[in-house]
C-alpha cells in the first residue's frame, strides 16, 4: 500500500484494456501495476502485495487460472477475473483456483471499478466479535484466521466471508440469492453456480460434513463436533 492508498495489480495482455482499467482505477484513487502475461503477473504479485487483482483468464506464458492458483499459494488476495462471455468452465474453474467475482468480455470500465470497491469493503469489513467457536471450528475475526481442530485452513477471501456468514447464523439455511447479496455483492443475474463453487472448496478445506445442503433452496453450517 502506497501512502493510505489500496494498490491493484492488472493482469490484462489487450494493452489498450490494460491501460483503460488502470486510468479508471488511478482516477478513483488506486495506485496501479500492469503485468502483461503470466509469470511477470506472479513476480509482481510477489513483489508488491497487492491489495487487489483483475486477472485475464487468457494471457501469455501461462494462463489466469494458473496465476490465480500461484498468487493464492503465495497470500490471500481478492481476485476480479476476466473471462470470455458465456465461458463457464473458465469462470467455474477459476472460482475454484480462488477468484472471489468475475466479469465477462466486453464489460463496462465504470462495472468494473463498482466491483473493485465492492470486493475491497467486503475484505476490510470489520466484526464486533473477535472470535467464532463452533465445536471444534473456530473463526479469528480479528486476524482472519480459520482452524478446524488442530489444522489451520487456508482460505481466500470470499470463501472466508462465505464461511463467517454461515457460522454467524448456525443451523439456519441461507438461500443461494441471499448468499450472492449479502456475502459476494454480486450483480443481478449473477448464476447461483459460484456460490455452489465456493461451498464445494469449504468443504474440501474444512470437511464434507460442515456445510449441509438444503436442494432447491441452499446452505446451512452445522455445528461440528
Amino acid at each position: 500500500m502506497t501512502g493510505g492508498q489500496r494498490r491493484v495489480l492488472v493482469v490484462e495482455d489487450e494493452l489498450t484494456i490494460a491501460e483503460s482499467v488502470a486510468a479508471r482505477l488511478r482516477a478513483e484513487g488506486f495506485v496501479v501495476d500492469l503485468a502483461h502475461d503470466g509469470p511477470a503477473a506472479v513476480a509482481k504479485a510477489l513483489e508488491i502485495e497487492p491489495d487487489l487483482v483483475v486477472l485475464d483468464v487468457m494471457l501469455p506464458g501461462f494462463d489466469g487460472l494458473e496465476v490465480c492458483r500461484r498468487i493464492q499459494a503465495q497470500r490471500p488476495v481478492p481476485v476480479l477475473m476476466l473471462t470470455a462471455r458465456g465461458d463457464e468452465t473458465d469462470l467455474l474453474v477459476g472460482l475454484a483456483v480462488g477468484a472471489d467475482d468475475y466479469l465477462t468480455k466486453p464489460f463496462s470500465i465504470r462495472e468494473l471499478a463498482a466491483r473493485v470497491h465492492v470486493l475491497l469493503r467486503r475484505v476490510e469489513r470489520v466484526s464486533a466479535a473477535s472470535r467464532i467457536v463452533l465445536g471444534d471450528l473456530r473463526i479469528d475475526l480479528t486476524e482472519r484466521r480459520v482452524h478446524r481442530g488442530p489444522a489451520e485452513a487456508h482460505l481466500t477471501p470470499t470463501e472466508y466471508e462465505l464461511l463467517v456468514f454461515l457460522a454467524e447464523r448456525p443451523r439456519a439455511v441461507q438461500a443461494r440469492e441471499r448468499l450472492l447479496n449479502e456475502v459476494c455483492g454480486w450483480h443481478a443475474g449473477a448464476s447461483s453456480r459460484t456460490v455452489d463453487s465456493h461451498v464445494k472448496a469449504l468443504r474440501r478445506k474444512l470437511g464434507a460434513d460442515l456445510i449441509r445442503t438444503v436442494h432447491g433452496v441452499g446452505y446451512a453450517l452445522e455445528v461440528p463436533r
